[in-house]
């Protein structure tokens, strides 16, 4: 048994472990080549993140799913690469958008350059990704226009905050369901689908790339509140500093209005208030940390992910399968 990637994925059959490395191999030395520019500077700015590292959890779906199909299709790399490359370009946007300092263990480009240079970073990854993208078919180009078009209904919806009357906690959901779901499920479906597997099971793997995308991104708000920055690679408690709603804020207002206790309306009045003040932010972050709100969080990342296991079920057994079901537990491991 060997392990592949930051997850602790561990990979049984030394076949699919070389298939994966050397696809991930060819997904970095890509993104690279990708992020070139003849002004230097762009160039910079453009690998800032690329050379910081990452999960690279997109890529690693991607090369998962190939196996479904031929992995060595010629399409399945540069897909890999058009995914992670949308992904980058988001996160440049959204440090400058949550004004965040820190991403994977970096200064976040927006600290590094500025918002103006980090958002025209992200542009130019976007345009990048686009004209891999028109390589790959005009299927490609529509499945990618569907999954940005629902990326940033997500990121809007997040932004305007659910309608009246609306449970804030759907709401949420549904908003993780556009800004990270939608994304991972490409990642898979583009895996299965350049490697020229049945469209049953590219469908099939686009359902489970959705529900571990939210099962993930849960886990991140579990980790926003409940890790150190040299776990995450970035600053804890950022999203509450800028007052973002995530699940265990959401579960503790939840609780707050059902039981009414008074040490969780305390905390609310503490999240209403300035967490721009650092000793604030901490006491927030203290007393969520122990709040039975974060292990509800814990709880619905294991439902997101059990429900991902159960997406998988058509599918036949073989060692990509068996992966694909292990990176459902590591997701959650990371919630704790």
């Amino acid at each position: 048994m060997t392990v592949v990637g930051t997850f602790g994925l561990s990979v049984r059959d030394q076949a699919l472990e070389a298939d994966v490395q050397v696809g991930l191999a060819a997904v970095e030395e890509g993104l690279l080549e990708a992020t070139k520019s003849e002004v230097p500077f762009i160039t910079e700015a453009a690998q800032h993140l690329v050379r910081a590292g990452g999960k690279r959890f997109r890529p690693l779906l991607a090369m998962l799913a190939a196996q479904f199909g031929d992995p060595y299709a010629p399409g399945v790399v540069p897909a890999a690469v058009v995914v992670e490359l949308t992904h980058l370009a988001t996160l440049y946007h959204d440090d400058v958008m949550d004004e965040a300092d820190v991403r994977r263990g970096v200064d976040s480009a927006n600290t590094r350059w500025g918002n103006s240079v980090a958002v025209l970073t992200g542009d130019f990854l976007f345009s990048r990704a686009s004209h891999m993208l028109a390589d790959l078919g005009p299927e490609a180009v529509r499945i990618q226009a569907e999954a940005f078009e629902r990326l940033v209904t997500g990121q809007i919806l997040e932004t305007a905050g659910p309608r009246d009357g609306r449970d804030p906690v759907d709401h949420y959901l549904d908003v993780l369901g556009g800004k990270t779901g939608s994304l991972i499920a490409v990642a898979v479906r583009f895996g299965a689908m350049m490697a020229g597997a049945d469209e049953r099971i590219v469908d099939v793997l686009a359902q489970y790339g959705e529900r571990l995308g939210v099962a993930f991104q849960l886990a991140d708000d579990v980790l926003d509140i409940a890790s150190d920055s040299h776990e995450s690679g970035k600053t804890p408690g950022t999203d509450l500093r800028e007052g973002i709603p995530t699940l265990p804020v959401l579960r503790l207002r939840e609780r707050a209005e059902q039981l009414g206790l008074p040490e969780d309306r305390a905390l609310c009045e503490l999240l209403d208030s300035d967490l721009t003040d650092d000793a604030r932010h901490a006491e927030a972050l203290e007393r969520l940390r122990v709040h039975p709100s974060l292990e509800q969080a814990r709880r619905d990342t294991v439902r997101y992910a059990e429900e991902a296991r159960a997406t998988l079920a058509p599918l036949p057994e073989c060692d990509a399968k068996a992966s694909l079901l292990e990176l459902c537990d590591a997701v959650v491991h990371r919630a704790g």
